[in-house]
């Protein structure tokens, strides 16, 4: 059975860096390995796009599969283009009717969700804090979503924004607090994680994060959230196979400087995206990620699993023939594990 979200939103609440706060919640585990379920925020070019062809949204089945393997949480990529047409007005019907079914279907399948909005802090190609989409068209779309699915009991957290870049940069401390303060106006409990600038990488977090330790949640329920790819340019399109004398812990040297930054700063961190091609020597380095992340007790999703994801070189989605991918028989073995009681890192 998955964790009661509420519940465990109030407990990190009562957390601070590693130690329990006096709290009648009961505590639980932390679950340290997930998935992204990624598909609602595909083909960017065509909005709003049909479900099914343009986009997709995982079924009941597929969530109930997962589940059987161990997976309690998802982090679920979203486009505000189509769940909010038109800024600051009503969320479309039938994108904001899926992500109803979403929730119903995964508190009925036992995997709590982390929604995620996967915008690159844009909207239609503007930058947030730019005059075509200014910070209260952000907080707009945060107060909605909040006042929508803030209560349902399959929410774990809200990811404002997925890996703001470039441009969008400078603006978005000013674009995050909007961000938690319209959550915050209709939910009071919910953990908010927060990615950071430079497509949010963890090699790079300690160049740019300095600015987010002036972000003011007043329910003090934050969690960092950074990704992490293993190719030479840290993209994740891993255009070419693993170099000969690849480093297997490259991983854990590139999400050090996260993790070093929340230790330093008292803050809990999660790693949103982090993934590899089934080449041994990818895994390996994945596998000591997975260590290092563990024993920090820092949790992480997976990019990715989908319906749509099965031939992609990075999906974790069975084979045809129900066949684990390489991927998975590397993931599994930190799946359920760790006996974190605190989302770390830990002191």
């Amino acid at each position: 059975m998955a964790r009661t979200p509420k519940a465990v939103g109030k407990w990190i609440a009562a957390v601070t860096f590693g130690l329990f706060a006096t709290t009648s919640v009961a505590t639980a585990s932390v679950d340290l390995v997930g998935l992204n379920i990624a598909g609602a925020e595909f083909t960017s070019s065509a909005l709003p796009g049909k479900a099914g062809t343009h986009y997709f949204f995982p079924s009941r089945k597929l969530l109930e599969t997962w589940n059987d393997k161990g997976i309690q949480t998802i982090r679920f990529p979203i486009k505000w283009e189509r769940l909010q047409p038109k800024l600051n007005k009503d969320f479309d019907p039938i994108y904001a009717g899926l992500i109803d079914k979403l929730f119903t279907d995964a508190a009925a399948s036992g995997i709590d969700v982390l929604l995620d909005v996967h915008n690159y802090a844009r909207y239609r190609g503007n930058i947030i804090g730019s005059s075509a989409v200014p910070h209260s068209a952000f907080r707009n779309l945060n107060e909605r979503i909040a006042k929508r699915w803030g209560n349902r009991s399959a929410l774990i957290g809200y990811d404002i924004m997925n890996e703001p870049y470039g441009s969008a940069d400078k603006n978005w401390p000013t674009a995050a607090q909007a961000g938690i303060d319209g959550i915050r106006k209709h939910d009071r409990q919910t953990a908010i994680y927060i990615e950071s600038m430079s497509y949010s990488s963890a090699a790079r977090w300690h160049w740019y994060a300095d600015k987010l330790l002036r972000l003011r949640d007043p329910v003090d329920n934050l969690v960092f959230s950074a990704h992490v790819y293993l190719d030479p340019d840290g993209s994740g399109n891993y255009k070419k196979g693993p170099a000969a004398n690849l480093d297997p812990m490259i991983g854990v040297k590139r999400v050090q400087p996260f993790v070093k930054w929340l230790k330093k700063n008292y803050k809990r961190g999660h790693i949103g995206e982090l993934g590899v091609p089934s080449d041994p020597k990818w895994l390996e380095a994945m596998d000591n990620t997975l260590a290092y992340l563990q024993d920090n007790c820092i949790p992480m999703t997976y990019w990715a699993a989908g319906p749509s994801w099965g031939k992609h070189k990075l999906s974790v989605e069975p084979n045809k023939d129900g066949s684990d991918k390489a991927q998975w028989k590397v993931l599994k073995k930190y799946v359920g594990q760790g006996n974190c009681s605190v989302i770390g890192p830990t002191p």
